[in-house]
C-alpha cells in the first residue's frame, strides 16, 4: 500500500463526518457559535501536536504566515460550508463543495508544475460533471 493512503483514508473519514455533523448542529446553535465552538476545540489538538514536537515548532517566516494563512482559509472554508448547509440540503451541499479539490488540481498544475495522466483527467473530467448535474 502506498505511504499515502492510510492518512488519505484519516482525511476522508474525517472530512466526510464533518460534512456531516453541522447540518445537526445548526439544528441547536447558529454557524457563527458553531463556528466559535469548532476553533476552540482546535486549541486542544494544537497542544497535543505542541507536545508531540516537544514544545519546539519548526518556525520560518514563510511557513508560518503560509500555515496561518492555510488555517484562515480553513475556518472560512467551514463557515461558509455551515452557512451553506443552514440554508440547503446537506447531501447536495456536500457533494458540490466535496469538489473543491478541482481548483486545488488546477493552481497545483499552474504553480507547482504538477501534472495529470488521462486517466486522472478523466476523473476530475468526471467530477466536474457530477457536480453540475448536483448543483442543476
Amino acid at each position: 500500500m502506498r505511504d499515502w493512503i492510510l492518512p488519505a483514508m484519516g482525511t476522508f473519514l474525517f472530512w466526510g463526518l464533518y460534512g456531516f455533523f453541522p447540518k445537526i448542529t445548526i439544528r441547536y446553535i447558529n454557524p457563527l457559535s458553531t463556528i466559535l465552538f469548532e476553533a476552540l476545540i482546535g486549541i486542544p489538538v494544537a497542544i497535543v501536536v505542541l507536545a508531540v514536537l516537544k514544545f519546539r515548532p519548526e518556525v520560518h517566516p514563510t511557513g508560518v504566515l503560509l500555515a496561518s494563512l492555510t488555517g484562515l482559509l480553513g475556518m472560512l472554508g467551514a463557515l461558509s460550508f455551515l452557512f451553506a448547509v443552514r440554508r440547503g440540503q446537506v447531501v447536495l451541499v456536500a457533494a458540490f463543495t466535496a469538489l473543491y479539490p478541482a481548483l486545488t488540481i488546477l493552481l497545483a498544475m499552474l504553480f507547482l508544475g504538477e501534472r495529470l495522466e488521462l486517466r486522472q483527467w478523466l476523473g476530475v473530467g468526471l467530477a466536474i460533471l457530477a457536480m453540475l448535474l448536483v448543483a442543476a
